[in-house]
């Protein structure tokens, strides 16, 4: 697996890609791969709130069931609906349209404590 250069990653298997001012946040491949075919998505609503290390959401797959964690804070400022209604996206393109919130972060400076993209690999034991 190749995983984008252009956001990082945390040991949760969660990634965060910054746009501007907003933060764009999903699972990682390999999280997407060790669940199986997903099959249900909860995430916070637009106006919540989300705290860098805690839980911010739920993925369940056929076999098992994982919390998402928030690689940083903000609030939320849009959720992947497409995702949620159909989380086979989230399976079938996890870096890309299968993303699953937007964030206004409270400091984007939070993401220097996440990992690189190669630093996550290593974490793997993939190069």
């Amino acid at each position: 697996m190749s995983y984008p250069h252009d956001r990082k990653y945390t040991e949760t298997h969660e990634w965060v890609h910054l746009d501007d001012d907003e933060a764009i946040i999903g699972i990682t491949e390999y999280a997407s791969e060790q669940l199986g075919e997903l099959v249900y998505i909860e995430l916070p609503e637009v106006g919540d709130r989300i705290e860098a290390g805690n839980e911010c959401g739920v993925v369940e797959s056929v076999k098992a069931a994982s919390d998402l964690t928030a690689p940083i804070s903000g609030e939320v400022t849009e959720v992947n609906n497409a995702a949620v209604n159909d989380p086979k996206q989230v399976n079938d393109d996890p870096h890309g349209s299968g993303w699953l919130l937007k964030v206004k972060p409270d400091d984007p400076g939070e993401m220097d404590d996440l990992h690189e993209a190669d630093a996550y690999e290593e974490l793997l034991g993939e190069d």
